[in-house]
C-alpha cells in the first residue's frame, strides 16, 4: 500500500509522512522508495546529504530511538517541502496587472525621453537621464512579472537551490535573481541622481567657495558600489559558496541599507532646501510657499515609498537569517499569502513612485525648456536664483 502511495501524485506525500512513522518495522523497505521519489527539495546540500546520511543508517539497521526520531524528522521535513505549491491563478493574474502597469509605465518614459533629448541645455540631459533610468527599471520589472512565475521555477515561494546542481532549474533562478537585483538597482539609482543633485545644489549655497565635484561623477562611483555587490553575490552563487537564498538574502540587506539612508538624507536635504527657499524669499520679496510645500510633498511621498521599502527589506531579511539559522532553508518559512503580500506591497508602490516621478518631471521640466533658461517661471510659481559662485560660468539657478 505504502508502494502504491509513493507512485501516486506528488500531492499524496504528506500522507507519506504518516505511512511512514506507522509502518516502523517497514521503514527499511519504505525509505529507499521515498529516497528515489522526484522530490523538489533534492537540491538543498544541507538536507541532501542528511537524506543520504540517515537512510545508509537505516538500511545499516541502526534503530536507535534517538537516532531514529532525528531521521524521522528530518524525512517529514524533507516531505513537507515537496508539497509546496505552484503558481496560483490569483498570482498568475496579479503578476500580469502588475507586469502591464510596469510596461506601461515604460512606454511613457520611453516616449518622454524622446521628446526630452530634442532639447539642448544640461538641464534636459539630466531629464533624460531620468527617464532613462525610469525606462530600465520598467522594462526589467515588466519582463520579470509577464513571463510566468513557472518559467523560472516550478515553485512560486523562494526556492532554494544551488549552482550547478543537476536536476534543478539552477540557471533559470539565478537568472531571475540577477533580473530582480537589477530591477532595484536601476530604481534606487533615480532617487541617488536626485539625492547627488541636491547635495550639490545645496553645498553650491550653503559654501560657496568650497570645490564641488560634478554629480554625474559622483552618482556613477556610488551607483558602480552597488552594481559591484550584484556582481560579488553572483560570483558567491556561482562559486557554491551560499545557495539561491543567500543571493536573495544579500540584495534584501542592501537594498534597507539603501532605503534607510535615502530616508535619512532625503529628510536633511528637504529641510535645508526650505531654509535657503525661505531666506532667498525674504531676500527678493517673493513668495516661496508654492516651492516649500511641492518640497514637502515629495520630502513626505519619498520617505513613504524608502520607509515602507526599508522595514519590507529588513523584515524580510531578519525573517530569512532567524528561520536560516534555526532549520538550514527557507522553505517553510513563506507561505502563498505571505508572499503575495510582499510581492503586491513591495512592487505596487514601486509603481507608484515611477508614476509620482513622472509627474513631477512633466510638471516640474517642461516649463523650464520651454523657457530655455534653466529654471520654471512665475506662471509656476518659481523665480531665478542668483548665481553665488564667482567661480562657475553662465547663469545658476536652483531648481526644486
Amino acid at each position: 500500500e505504502g508502494g502504491d502511495l509513493l507512485k501516486g501524485d506528488p500531492a499524496h506525500y504528506s500522507v507519506l509522512a504518516q505511512v511512514y512513522r506507522s509502518q516502523g518495522r517497514h521503514r527499511q523497505e519504505l525509505y529507499p522508495l521515498i529516497q528515489s521519489l522526484p522530490i523538489g527539495s533534492s537540491g538543498r546540500g544541507r538536507n541532501l546529504a542528511y537524506r543520504r546520511t540517515t537512510g545508509m543508517a537505516l538500511l545499516s539497521g541502526v534503530d536507535s530511538a534517538t537516532t531514529e526520531t532525528t531521521m524521522e524528522s528530518s524525512l517529514l521535513r524533507r516531505l513537507a517541502f515537496s508539497v509546496e505549491k505552484p503558481e496560483t491563478t490569483f498570482e498568475f493574474f496579479s503578476d500580469a496587472i502588475i507586469g502591464a502597469a510596469f510596461l506601461a509605465t515604460a512606454v511613457v518614459a520611453a516616449k518622454r525621453m524622446s521628446t526630452s533629448r530634442s532639447h539642448g541645455g544640461a538641464e534636459t540631459t539630466v531629464v533624460t537621464a531620468f527617464y532613462s533610468l525610469i525606462l530600465l527599471t520598467s522594462s526589467l520589472r515588466s519582463v520579470w512579472f509577464l513571463i510566468p512565475a513557472s518559467v523560472w521555477s516550478p515553485y512560486y515561494t523562494p526556492h532554494a537551490v544551488m549552482a550547478f546542481d543537476p536536476g534543478e532549474q539552477w540557471g533559470l533562478k539565478f537568472l531571475e535573481i540577477v533580473l530582480m537585483g537589477l530591477g532595484s538597482l536601476c530604481l534606487f539609482s533615480i532617487f541617488i541622481l536626485i539625492l547627488v543633485y541636491w547635495a550639490d545644489i545645496l553645498k553650491k549655497y550653503f559654501y560657496p567657495g568650497a570645490r564641488r565635484s560634478k554629480p554625474m561623477v559622483t552618482f556613477l562611483l556610488l551607483v558602480a558600489v552597488l552594481l559591484a555587490i550584484q556582481l560579488l553575490n553572483a560570483t558567491l552563487f556561482l562559486c557554491r559558496r551560499y545557495s539561491s537564498e543567500g543571493m536573495i538574502l544579500v540584495n534584501s540587506i542592501t537594498m534597507s541599507l539603501v532605503s534607510i539612508v535615502c530616508v535619512c538624507e532625503i529628510t536633511i536635504f528637504s529641510h535645508r532646501f526650505r531654509t535657503v527657499l525661505k531666506t532667498l524669499g525674504d531676500l527678493n520679496q517673493v513668495s516661496t510657499e508654492t516651492q516649500v510645500k511641492r518640497i514637502i510633498w515629495i520630502t513626505v511621498t519619498g520617505n513613504i515609498f524608502f520607509f515602507t521599502r526599508a522595514f519590507l527589506e529588513t523584515t524580510f531579511a531578519i525573517v530569512l537569517i532567524i528561520y536560516w539559522h534555526r532549520t538550514g532553508t527557507v522553505a517553510e518559512v513563506f507561505s502563498h499569502a505571505t508572499w503575495d503580500s510582499y510581492i503586491l506591497l513591495k512592487h505596487w508602490s514601486e509603481l507608484a513612485i515611477l508614476a509620482l516621478m513622472l509627474y513631477i518631471l512633466q510638471s516640474r521640466f517642461t516649463s523650464a525648456v520651454g523657457n530655455g533658461n534653466g529654471f520654471v517661471g512665475s506662471e509656476d510659481g518659481y523665480q531665478a536664483v542668483p548665481d553665488t559662485d564667482k567661480g562657475d560660468n553662465g547663469d545658476t539657478t536652483l531648481s526644486v
